[in-house]
């Protein structure tokens, strides 16, 4: 924390958080609910969604790479699970075998660096049609990973936000490698699959976006909680006259004479130029329109008839991720994921 408070701040809803989680391990039934807090918890501070969700239940966490485990290892107590999802470089190796955290291995060539280290415990990553990390479900899975003892063994739905046929079709391959492979769970649903049923969650789930208020399929509209609030400070009040430009490129002309408030956010802070005249705050349960483009620190808002805004306060930005995803062309995870470091993250 700052000596002193950004002029834009993360009001971040601990609730929210909790809720949206038991939620989701109940879609699971039997199995253990885990927690991606990879890029940082979302974007929102993994240190502190860790804290949170271990002193509601949460066992298993995931992270992308060796850095982002370095940055939780202090979190890690008797019981907790870190699992490194984009498994281990060689680069890697020196840190990660002094780790408690576990690789997930992607590759041939990870499984043999691993063996080579003596070392037998891991999980594995097995692609059942993504084409992106991953063993080939078609190939020799059980000769491949001999000698070592698989602890969890995953797999990663590609479009289990859509109604597409592949779900099933990974859902078959997954069920067919299980059987050929010994480990002592088995992982296949991300926040979207989840809500496909329970013939997907095997052992262990493992949500992401859903976690941080994101709605992946709509059986979770109702259910996910908005965690994340943006808000930002209003730095000068202005008198626009007509006819007078706002912003770069004069793309917005006022059509009379309006009241404009500048506030301290911008493209560099994460809230991108999609936002350009279709973001908008909220004041007093009251929707506002940004109006003009949104510039690297700073973006405008129509606040004519608003008497009581004034330098110094504070606005809600409206920023529900389902919403504001269709209003910017923006997906719910650059939403959260690109909010930058000049925000104060504030639990509540």
């Amino acid at each position: 924390m700052r000596s002193f408070p950004a002029p834009l701040r993360l009001r971040l809803d601990s609730d929210a958080l909790v809720s949206n989680w038991q939620w989701l391990a109940g879609q699971g039934g039997a199995a253990a609910c885990g927690a991606a807090v990879k890029a940082d918890g979302y974007g929102l501070g993994a240190r502190e969604v860790v804290r949170r969700l271990t002193a509601v239940g949460c066992r298993d966490f995931f992270v992308s790479n060796w850095h982002e485990a370095e940055h939780l290892e202090p979190l890690l107590e008797q019981g907790i699970n870190l699992s490194v999802l984009h498994g281990v470089r060689e680069e890697d190796m020196a840190y990660a075998l002094m780790s408690r955290a576990m690789p997930v291995l992607c590759s041939p060539i990870q499984i043999e660096r691993w063996k080579a280290a003596g070392r037998g415990e891991c999980h594995l990553m097995v692609d059942t049609g993504m084409s992106r990390l991953g063993v080939d479900w078609r190939s020799d899975v059980a000769t491949l990973v001999e000698g070592l003892s698989v602890d969890t063994l995953f797999s990663h739905l590609a479009s289990a936000d859509e109604d597409s046929p592949l779900n099933e079709s990974q859902l078959e391959r997954f069920a067919v490698i299980k059987n050929k492979v010994d480990a002592r769970r088995y992982s296949l649903a991300n926040s979207a699959g989840i809500c496909l049923g329970r013939d997907y969650a095997f052992d262990l789930t493992r949500p992401g976006i859903s976690l941080y208020g994101g709605i992946a399929r709509e059986r979770a509209a109702g259910h996910i909680r908005q965690v994340a609030f943006p808000q930002a400070q209003v730095l000068q009040c202005r008198r626009v006259v007509a006819g007078d430009t706002v912003g770069y490129n004069a793309t917005f002309r006022a059509p009379a004479d309006m009241d404009v408030a500048i506030l301290n956010l911008g493209y560099a802070d994460g809230y991108l130029r999609g936002f350009s005249g279709c973001g908008s705050v909220t004041v007093d349960g009251e929707s506002l329109p940004l109006i003009g483009r949104v510039s690297m620190d700073l973006l405008a808002v129509d606040v004519t008839g608003q008497a009581d805004i004034c330098e110094g306060q504070w606005l809600d930005i409206d920023y529900d991720l389902p919403r504001a995803a269709a209003v910017s062309g923006l997906s719910q995870y650059e939403l959260l994921t690109g909010l930058g470091n000049r925000f104060d993250r504030i639990w509540v």
